[in-house]
């Protein structure tokens, strides 16, 4: 845009001029040419292309040598530090949108790490790197790293689909594939932390933890149901070893005695230890014994518990109560056929007789027996 700019008299002032009759005449026209002759044009610096930079903010006194480098840093320690207020500020009301806890660290993770990459562009922007150029080399140096750290990238991604999907939240009690147990510590995007029933850490990469096979104990009812078989023997009284199973079972503190029916899904189960005949083996009749634990951590205590229980209770009672076992019974009869052993032994440390020096000697001694012949066919039933 450019603008007329007459030197002395505004521009509107001599338009009004020119409606006079008196400027209307060749002379007067004559002049005002003269007059407008000295005419400038400018061309002014267009609105918000000034020229603001650091050295123009920063007062002189303050511009001593490598003062840039100093202004910058300390313009990342206050991001840092306001990055910091602001989670604590607003960390009450991303736990209360999230509900989940991972969820919400996450969360405010990410927006610290947003503020402290915005004080280093502005940090970056004072000693005078431009912003395209560090996007620039971030992405040139990402995909030369890519196939370096492609694991701890896959572990990255496997953790976002970790709390997008939520298997599992801190506090759960989990059982992984090769069946170690333990509580979520923490989740991260990288990584999975498990605090074992051993009272040692587990640190477990996302990556790792997704291809596996995970038990979660705790994702909606801690209460969980445990299955112990029994085998009796046929002759057991049948009824009389169910209910001896039942009060043993329900005699331990970690199991549920009864109450309201479990809802698993859209099924019901009875909170009592409940016995079902499972099958009939080749030593006896195995029984099925279903209970349910209160405290997940305490499965393997608890089996101990009831399995101890069930054996006194099968043995302080009158009824004949046999646990069922394999049992081996040898049957010999005439079918079998006959052994026939003939042993040639001579004396210790000589030399071994012939046939004719045994029978020598056997007639002398009856005790030296250097031919015996043994012949036996046994029965049995």
């Amino acid at each position: 845009m450019v603008s007329v700019v007459v030197p002395g008299k505004d521009i509107f002032e001599y338009l009004l001029l020119l409606e006079s009759p008196v400027f209307m005449s060749p002379s007067s026209i004559l002049l005002l040419t003269q007059i407008l002759l000295p005419v400038q044009t400018q061309t002014p610096t267009p609105s918000g292309s000034s020229n603001i930079s650091p050295a123009n903010v920063i007062p002189q006194w303050i511009q001593f040598p490598g003062w840039r480098w100093v202004v910058a840093l300390a313009v990342v320690i206050v991001g840092i530090v306001i990055s910091r207020y602001i989670t604590r500020l607003i960390g009450r009301q991303v736990a209360r949108r999230f509900q989940r806890q991972s969820v919400a660290q996450t969360a405010l993770r990410l927006v610290r790490l947003s503020i402290v990459l915005f004080t280093v562009a502005v940090a970056a922007s004072i000693v005078g790197l431009q912003v395209g150029d560090i996007v620039l080399s971030v992405t040139v140096f990402s995909a030369v790293l890519g196939i370096v750290l492609a694991p701890i990238a896959g572990s990255i991604v496997n953790g976002l689909f970790i709390l997008a999907d939520q298997p599992y939240e801190i506090g759960d009690m989990i059982e992984l594939d090769d069946g170690r147990r333990g509580f979520i510590d923490d989740i991260t995007i990288r990584y999975t932390k498990i605090f074992t029933l051993d009272n040692t850490f587990l640190v477990v990469p996302n990556s790792s933890i997704r291809e596996q096979l995970v038990t979660n104990f705790s994702a909606e009812d801690e209460r969980v149901r445990q299955t112990l078989d029994i085998a009796v023997t046929y002759e057991s009284d049948l009824e009389r070893a169910r209910e001896l199973i039942q009060r043993a079972a329900a005699s331990i503190d970690d199991v549920i005695e009864g109450g309201p029916d479990i809802r698993v899904g859209n099924a019901r189960y009875p909170a009592r230890p409940t016995v079902f005949l499972d099958s009939f083996g080749d030593d006896g009749i195995v029984l099925r014994l279903r209970y349910w634990v209160v405290r997940p951590y305490r499965l393997q205590a608890t089996e101990s518990d009831v399995a101890d229980a069930i054996w006194s209770r099968f043995h302080e009672d009158a009824a004949e109560l046999e646990f069922a076992y394999p049992h081996r019974h040898l049957v010999f009869d005439h079918t079998s056929g006959s052994l026939d052993a003939t042993v040639k032994t001579g004396p210790a440390g000589g030399k071994s007789p012939t046939t004719s020096e045994t029978n020598t000697h056997e007639s002398e001694n009856d005790d030296m027996n250097s031919n015996i012949d043994i012949s036996t066919d046994t029965q049995a039933e």
